[in-house]
């Protein structure tokens, strides 16, 4: 936890800031708490802890703008420091467009940073006996005997993170955080010597909600299904986008509807607000406040209160991600610097991969991205994949060695139906996604 020694310290930043010659100042504390026990083979390879903690400091000095950190964060060490940084920045160009937001935008409700519930206190009574406890009982070997397992890492990690924001025009917010996690990688070998890896995790900020068991069988269940890889043809097919990965093709319309994209001329979004350039019945929101679940967030690194909305409302493009200093910069209404947890709802029918199989009957189910790249200005993208062929909406073999290509509008254009499995422990809530008429080449 934060101690209130700590937070004074951040608040009295701001003072020696205006004391060295600053007009306005933003401190933001943050603080990161961590323990890991790594497993290899089913025996504890490795325990580890850290403790991060450092100072970001925005200063506005007569016109001129800079972004400095520190971790030495006794007063004496951090009254140099911000004298220093004050007199660089006095070096730099004027930026008459830099500036704090209004604090009639900033969070009001942002106080003890616990209020969207994802703090546990559990936290604070887990013990190194339970943590090595936690990484062995959910070790691969526990659970089948049937493979050979070649090798087995795991990796489990719980951490508590807060983050406190101050400004000169009184803003004064706090969140805070705890998270569990679990990670499971292995190889197995078939009967031909043939090796095939697969992984998974999951990842709770609530102890009760966490659920380690889950991962060994997904992780070996990964694996054996990606024995017998063949090649498919190149051609036009039925694309269902796991929901593991499925936020590989929503990241591209986030990056565009950022302002400093478009600024930079470097967005396919470009004079899209309001405007239908996805289909009718699409929609994408941010929903940051929603209390529980990982990632929410009530405000932004400028202290701007987060709320939930919609970004994509039946086809129509409902906002830009515009923080303080690109709304002065293009002269129109700041929003918010950025998505903090987009989601993106049922569309069609609920269910998950299966459920969207079977809508689809015949295509290919991407698991993975392995490597390729999207413009950012035209939404053209080739991305590698691997993943299954299915037929009657049932899966048939593996496939590797495949690439797909097109325009990410195009794309969403031709969407089928999203599901209802958006993993809750993402930051990003992207579903299963299926497509129609995407190109693959082999």
């Amino acid at each position: 936890m934060l101690e209130k020694e700590e937070l004074k310290l951040t608040r009295e930043c701001l003072q020696m800031a205006l004391e060295a010659g600053a007009s306005k100042a933003r401190a933001s504390l943050s603080k990161n708490e961590m323990s890991i026990v790594a497993t290899l083979d089913s025996e504890v390879d490795k325990v580890s802890g850290c403790l991060d903690r450092s100072i970001s400091l925005n200063l506005y000095v007569d016109g001129r703008y800079g972004t400095f950190s520190t971790n030495k964060l006794d007063r004496e060490s951090l009254r140099a420091f911000i004298g220093k940084a004050v007199g660089t920045t006095r070096m730099l160009a004027e930026d008459p467009a830099r500036d704090l937001p209004d604090p009639a935008r900033t969070a009001k409700d942002a106080k003890d940073g616990k209020e969207l519930g994802i703090c546990d206190p559990a936290w604070e009574s887990v013990t190194p006996e339970q943590r090595i406890a936690f990484a062995l009982g959910n070790a691969i070997s526990a659970y089948d005997k049937k493979w050979k397992i070649v090798s087995q890492e795991g990796e489990y990690s719980d951490s508590q993170y807060h983050n406190y924001v101050v400004d000169t025009q009184g803003t004064e917010v706090l969140h805070s955080e705890t998270s569990f996690e679990f990670f499971t990688e292995l190889t197995i070998e078939d009967n031909r010597g043939h090796k095939y890896s697969g992984g998974w995790w999951e990842a709770s900020p609530l102890l009760k909600d966490f659920h380690p068991e889950k991962v060994g069988p997904a992780a070996l269940e990964e694996a054996v299904m990606q024995i017998g890889p063949k090649r498919c043809p190149s051609g036009k097919y039925r694309a269902v986008i796991d929901s593991e990965v499925s936020q590989k093709v929503l990241n591209p319309i986030l990056n565009a509807l950022n302002a400093f994209s478009i600024q930079q001329k470097n967005s396919f979004l470009t004079d899209s607000l309001g405007k239908q350039i996805f289909p009718a019945g699409l929609d994408i929101m941010d929903i940051p406040r929603t209390p529980g679940e990982a990632c929410g967030k009530m405000f932004d690194s400028e202290g701007v209160a987060s709320s939930n909305h919609y970004i994509i409302k039946d086809g129509v493009v409902q906002e830009y991600f515009v923080n303080t200093y690109m709304a002065n910069k293009l002269g129109i209404p700041p929003t918010i610097e950025d998505a903090i947890r987009p989601y993106i709802p049922p569309l069609n029918m609920p269910g998950g991969r299966n459920e969207l199989m079977q809508l689809c009957q015949d295509g290919i189910l991407i698991t993975d991205f392995c490597g390729g790249n999207s413009n950012p200005a035209t939404g053209d993208f080739s991305y590698a994949i691997q993943g299954y062929r299915f037929k009657d909406g049932k899966i048939v073999h593996p496939v590797r060695e495949m690439l797909i290509t097109g325009n990410i509008v195009k794309l969403w254009g031709q969407i089928i139906a999203a599901g209802n499995d958006a993993r809750r422990c993402r930051a990003k809530l992207t579903p299963t996604l299926a497509f129609d008429n995407v190109d693959f080449s082999g």
